[in-house]
């Protein structure tokens, strides 16, 4: 392999499709109440708009993330960055992209998250797996609340609060 084709960054890209139009897929991502029913079992605080900084807490990983919202265009796209272990450029974040694509005429939604900014490393490779994992459930657990109402994540994970 020669410097050009050299790996200098892990990224993970994961898809899925909703049954419903993208304004309302993008409220459910953006919307904290929403996010909070399917996603961040812990809860979400603040609302993804450009230059925000929310909240985000999950049972499975206690404690309070910050999501630093670098871009919002409804309804189409968000971007954001979080903290990660184990990332390249000298800032310990990543960057999450979900892009939303209207389907059947806009009855459907072709929702893609991207993360990049892991380490070419053991451990940047195993925190881009966990992340890809979680992300790949969150596009599962988003379906099934915008389309049926149902929280996949309720009584799924264990709560490391809890003693």
């Amino acid at each position: 392999m020669n410097d050009a084709q050299q790996l200098t960054e892990l990224t993970f890209t994961v898809s899925g499709r909703i049954a419903r139009p993208c304004h309302q897929t993008y409220e459910a991502i953006a919307d904290p109440d929403q996010l909070s029913h399917y996603f961040t079992t812990g809860g979400a605080r603040g609302r993804l708009e450009p230059g925000e900084t929310v909240t985000w807490d999950f049972a499975d990983f206690p404690g309070r993330f910050p999501v630093t919202v670098i871009e919002a265009h409804p309804p189409h796209r968000i971007v954001i960055e979080w903290a990660g272990e184990a990332t390249v450029g000298g800032s310990p974040r990543t960057r999450t992209t979900f892009e939303l694509e209207p389907l059947d005429d806009g009855a459907g939604t072709l929702v893609t998250i991207t993360e990049s900014a892991w380490a070419v490393t053991p451990d940047g490779a195993r925190n881009a797996f966990g992340n890809c994992e979680g992300w790949t459930g969150m596009l599962a657990a988003l379906k099934a609340w915008v389309e049926h109402g149902i929280n996949l994540r309720d009584g799924f994970y264990v709560d490391r609060n809890a003693g």
